[in-house]
């Protein structure tokens, strides 16, 4: 229960911070307080500490500023693997089954890949089938962590407790988060660097 209590935090941490997070605010403390000790009761307890210390406008701007004006910070794990590439459509369709067979129904709009997406996928019950989609996409939410550090961005502390909630990365699960920074997400246009053209606005 406590991995789903867990994801179910995460996943309203890492949506839109609208109204509904200030409301909310009170109940995800309590929570929060209520998993185990260790590092991802930390890194929530961390990132709850600076919601609550920042007002409404400053949390959503600096959302916007990060998921969407940085690549590199994508929230969106198919993303990582496969660019915007046509393959990209395949695999997003095993993360619709995933929520189809949980009986999961997404907004109008919504891609199943966004990471608080598949944390509430777990919140909801669906435990395995989240946890098998989150290993798949290692590399990218590992990447992904690793982006909102160099960004300084509190978003780090709430990837990083849904990483705790992994096994240990293994040394080929790591080779490819590391690979995978270096060289970017797949493209299908010729002549484009993935990461060398994202952070020039930076």
């Amino acid at each position: 229960m406590s991995v789903r209590t867990l994801h179910m935090v995460a996943s309203v941490l890492l949506g839109y911070p609208d109204e509904r997070l200030h409301d909310g605010l009170g109940v995800l403390c309590e929570a929060v307080r209520g998993l185990p000790a260790g590092e991802a009761r930390e890194r929530l307890s961390a990132f709850l500490h600076h919601v609550a210390a920042a007002s409404p406008a400053e949390l959503a701007a600096h959302y916007v500023a990060t998921f969407d004006l940085k690549r590199r910070c994508c929230p969106y794990l198919t993303y990582y693997a496969y660019g915007d590439t046509r393959k990209r459509g395949a695999a997003l369709l095993r993360f619709k089954h995933a929520l189809k067979t949980a009986g999961f129904e997404l907004a109008d709009g919504e891609l199943p890949d966004h990471l608080a997406v598949v944390c509430e996928l777990s919140a909801r019950g669906a435990v395995r089938e989240a946890r098998r989609l989150l290993l798949e996409h290692r590399a990218g939410v590992e990447v992904l962590r690793a982006a909102l550090e160099e960004e300084r961005s509190p978003y780090a502390d709430v990837v990083a407790a849904v990483l705790a909630t992994l096994p240990p990365a293994g040394a080929r699960e790591q080779e490819a988060a590391l690979r995978l920074a270096a060289e970017g997400p797949p493209a299908e246009a010729v002549g484009l660097e993935p990461y060398a053209i994202m952070e020039a606005g930076r």
